[in-house]
C-alpha cells in the first residue's frame, strides 16, 4: 500500500461544512503540514467553523475565489503548495433548478482553474477532487450492491451535472499532463456547522422552533448519512494512502428515509410526528435513492465509527447550543430556499466565538493574501443589489428612496418589460442580486382607462411581466412582483364583513375589469415560476396625502363614496417589509395586506378627526356608483395570516393608518 506524506496542502473552500472539518482535523493531528485554506465566503460560507484552527502557527486563511487565475497562481508558488484538496463548490441541489450558471461558473470553471494552474506550476504531488455521490444518478430501490467506482456517471440534476463535469476535467487533466489526480464521491453528511438549508440541521432549527418539518414529495426517498467527523478522518485517509488515478466511495450502507429522518427529530424533541410534519412539493426531479459500494475505501484502512443515534444527539447539542450561528437563516428553513449564491453574505460573522472580542482573522498566520502585481484596493462586492423597475410610478419611486435610506446598491431599469433583449441587457449590466417589478399599466387616472386600451394593457401587464420573470429565472435571479389583491370580491363563501378573507391559494374570481382580468392571469401563470414572489397589493396608502394614486387622497376628493370594508396596504410599513422578503429570499404568492379591514366611512372619519375637523362627506351604493365608472371595482378582504407570521410585528390595518398615516398629518 502506497503511503504519502504532504507538506503543504492548500485546501478549497474550508470555510465550508465538510472542508472546515477536514482542515480543522489536519491542523490539529498533523503540526508538521502547513494548512492554507482558501475560501470567498460565500453564502453557505462561516469563518467561525475554523476558530479551532485560529491560533495554529500552521494555519492560514485566505479570503478568495477559486476562479481567480492570478490568486491561485500566487498562492501555489509563494506557499509552496504540494497538495491540494478541492471542496469549494456549490452542493444544494434545490438552488442549482434555479441558478445551475453560477454551479457552471463555481463547479466547472473553478475546477478548470485550479488544474491549469497545477499543470503550469508543475509542483503538484497530490490533487484530491471532491465530488458527490449524485454523479451516479439513481440507484434502483430493489439494488443490493451500491455503485461502485467504476459505475457509470448518469446525473439527473444541474448540480449533479456540474459535479460530473468537474471530475471528466479532473481524469483528463491527469492522463493528458500527468497530474497526479484522486477523485471521492460521498454519501450525504451531517454534523455541526453545516449552513441549514440541507435536510437535517434545517429540521433541527425548525424543531428547535416548534414549527412543522417540511418534507419533499411523500418523504420515501431514501438516502445514506455519514456524521462529519468520520467523513474527515475518510479525507485523512484517501490524503496518505489513496493511489493516484483512483476514485474512492466514502459511504455507508446504514441508509435512512427522509421520513424516518423526521420521525427521529420529532422523537428527540418530543414532538408528535403527526402534527410535525408536512409534505410539500417535490423538487423537479428528486433521485429515489443513492447507495454506494464503500469497500475500496475500507481496504485502506477507514470505516465508519458514529452511529446514526449518537451523531445526531451530538448534531442536536450542538445547534442548540449555538442557535446563532448562521444568523438569519429564514430564507434557508423554507421548504424550497433560494439563497442565490451572494457573495460576502456571512462575511459578518467574522466574530469569535461566545466571550471573545470580535476577530477579523488578521493574526501572522490568518490574513487575506493577494497578488502583489495587482491592486490591493479591491472593494468587497456589496451583499445586495436591486434592479428596480417601475421608476416614474409611485411604487417604484419609493423603493429606490427606501434603497438610499437602507443602504442598498441599486440602479432603475433602463429597458421596457416586453423587450426582452433590453431586460436582458439590464441584467447583465446591472449584476442584480434581486429583481423587483413595480411596472405595469394600471391607467391614468384610474382602471377605466384600461377598458379603452386593451392591448397596452396586456403588453405591458402579462406578456411584460411574464418574460422579465423568465429572463430573471434564466439567469437565477429571484423577482419581487408587486401585483394586486383586486382580483376577488365576496362570496357565499366570504360574505362581506365576516372576517374570513381570501387565501394565497385561493382562485381569483372577479373579472369585472380588463386591468383585473390581466392581473388575475398573469398571476397565475407566474405560479410556474418558482423565483418570483408575488405581493397582492390593494387599495394602497401612505402618508403623503398629497400624492393622487393615495386612496385616502382619491376618496377625499370624491363628492360621494360607497361605504365597504375593505382590505388596504399601508406602504410606509409594508415596503419596507417587502425588502425584507427580498432579503430573505421568499418566493410565491402572498397577500400583501394589513390584516382586517376596514371601510371607506372608518377612514374619512379618520381623516376628519386627525386632519380637517370641518370635513364631510356622502355615500352612495354600489348600483349608484356603477352609473358613474366604466368598469366595476373588486371589494374584498384578504387573509393576512401567512404574512402576519413571517412578520408578528406587522399591525392590523387600523392601527397602521393610524400610526404611519394619521399622526405624522395629525393637524
Amino acid at each position: 500500500m502506497t503511503s504519502y506524506t504532504p507538506k503543504n496542502i492548500l485546501i478549497t473552500g474550508a470555510a465550508g461544512f465538510i472542508a472546515s472539518h477536514v482542515a480543522n482535523r489536519l491542523v490539529r493531528s498533523h503540526p508538521e503540514y502547513k494548512i492554507v485554506v482558501l475560501d470567498k465566503l460565500d453564502y453557505c460560507s462561516n469563518l467561525k467553523n475554523l476558530l479551532p484552527s485560529k491560533s495554529s502557527p500552521n494555519f492560514k486563511f485566505v479570503k478568495g475565489d477559486i476562479g481567480s487565475a492570478d490568486l491561485v497562481n500566487y498562492l501555489l508558488i509563494t506557499e509552496s503548495i504540494d497538495t491540494i484538496m478541492h471542496f469549494a463548490a456549490q452542493t444544494h441541489v434545490d438552488n442549482s433548478f434555479g441558478n445551475s450558471f453560477e454551479f457552471t461558473k463555481n463547479n466547472i470553471y473553478g475546477t478548470h482553474v485550479l488544474l491549469e494552474a497545477c499543470k503550469v506550476t508543475g509542483q503538484i504531488r497530490r490533487f484530491i477532487h471532491v465530488s458527490t455521490d449524485e454523479v451516479y444518478g439513481e440507484t434502483d430501490e430493489d439494488a443490493i450492491v451500491g455503485n461502485h467506482e467504476a459505475s457509470q456517471l448518469l446525473p439527473t440534476n444541474p448540480y449533479s451535472a456540474t459535479k460530473a463535469g468537474a471530475e471528466m476535467l479532473v481524469m483528463a487533466y491527469g492522463r493528458s499532463y500527468g497530474l497526479p489526480v484522486i477523485t471521492t464521491r460521498g454519501n450525504n453528511v451531517y454534523g455541526p456547522n453545516q449552513f441549514p438549508e440541507k435536510l437535517i440541521p434545517k429540521f433541527i432549527l425548525l424543531a428547535m422552533q416548534g414549527k412543522t418539518l417540511p418534507i419533499h414529495g411523500d418523504g420515501s426517498n431514501v438516502r445514506s448519512y455519514l456524521y462529519c467527523e468520520d467523513v474527515a478522518e475518510a479525507f485523512e485517509v484517501v490524503l496518505h494512502k489513496g493511489e493516484v488515478g483512483h476514485v474512492y466511495n466514502i459511504g455507508t450502507k446504514k441508509e435512512r428515509g427522509v421520513i424516518d429522518v423526521a420521525k427521529d427529530i420529532c422523537r428527540l424533541f418530543s414532538m408528535n410526528p403527526e402534527t410535525s410534519i408536512k409534505f410539500v412539493e417535490n423538487r423537479p426531479f428528486n433521485d429515489q435513492r443513492y447507495f454506494l459500494d464503500d469497500q475500496k475505501l475500507k481496504n485502506i484502512g477507514w470505516s465508519e465509527k458514529t452511529t446514526w443515534e449518537e451523531g445526531l444527539k451530538k448534531t442536536i447539542e450542538w445547534y442548540t447550543k449555538n442557535p446563532d450561528w448562521w444568523g438569519d437563516v429564514s430564507g434557508a428553513l423554507l421548504p424550497h430556499p433560494r439563497m442565490l449564491m451572494m457573495p460576502g453574505g456571512m462575511e459578518r460573522h467574522f466574530e469569535g466565538s461566545e466571550g471573545e472580542k470580535p476577530a477579523s482573522f488578521n493574526s501572522t498566520n490568518t490574513h487575506m493574501v493577494v497578488p502583489s502585481s495587482k491592486n490591493n484596493g479591491v472593494q468587497q462586492k456589496p451583499a445586495f443589489k436591486f434592479l428596480l423597475f417601475g421608476r416614474t410610478g409611485w411604487i417604484g419611486g419609493l423603493l429606490g428612496k427606501l434603497c438610499e435610506k437602507q443602504g442598498i446598491p441599486y440602479e432603475y431599469a433602463k429597458g421596457r418589460l416586453e423587450d426582452r433583449a433590453s431586460l436582458i441587457a439590464d441584467i447583465q449590466s446591472v449584476k442584480p442580486t434581486h429583481v423587483f417589478n413595480a411596472a405595469g399599466v394600471t391607467g391614468r387616472p384610474n382602471v377605466d382607462w384600461c377598458e379603452s386600451h386593451k392591448t397596452e394593457t396586456i403588453r405591458a401587464n402579462v406578456a411584460g411581466t411574464l418574460t422579465l420573470a423568465d429572463v430573471c429565472r434564466e439567469h437565477g435571479i429571484l423577482m419581487i412582483n408587486y401585483a394586486t389583491g383586486c382580483i376577488f370580491e365576496y362570496d357565499a363563501a366570504h360574505p362581506e364583513g365576516s372576517g374570513i378573507g381570501f387565501k394565497e391559494e385561493d382562485k381569483p374570481n372577479f373579472m369585472g375589469s380588463f386591468y383585473s382580468k390581466t392581473k388575475a392571469m398573469v398571476e397565475e401563470l407566474l405560479r410556474e415560476y418558482d423565483n418570483v414572489c408575488t405581493l397582492r397589493v390593494r387599495m394602497p396608502i401612505s402618508s403623503d396625502l398629497s400624492n393622487p394614486r393615495n386612496f385616502i387622497t382619491k376618496i377625499s376628493r370624491y363628492n360621494k363614496v360607497v361605504n365597504i370594508p375593505n382590505s388596504m396596504t399601508v406602504l410606509d410599513e409594508l415596503l419596507p417589509i417587502s425588502i425584507e422578503m427580498a432579503k430573505r429570499n421568499l418566493s410565491g404568492i402572498w397577500n400583501f395586506t394589513n390584516p382586517g379591514a376596514v371601510s371607506h366611512n372608518e377612514i374619512l372619519e379618520m381623516y376628519r378627526d386627525y386632519i380637517d375637523p370641518s370635513f364631510k362627506w356622502a355615500n352612495f351604493t354600489l348600483e349608484e356608483q356603477a352609473k358613474v365608472i366604466v368598469a366595476a371595482r373588486s371589494n374584498n378582504e384578504m387573509d393576512g395570516t401567512k404574512l402576519k407570521s413571517e412578520f408578528p410585528e406587522l399591525l392590523s390595518i387600523k392601527e397602521s393608518l393610524i400610526k404611519y398615516v394619521f399622526e405624522p398629518n395629525k393637524k
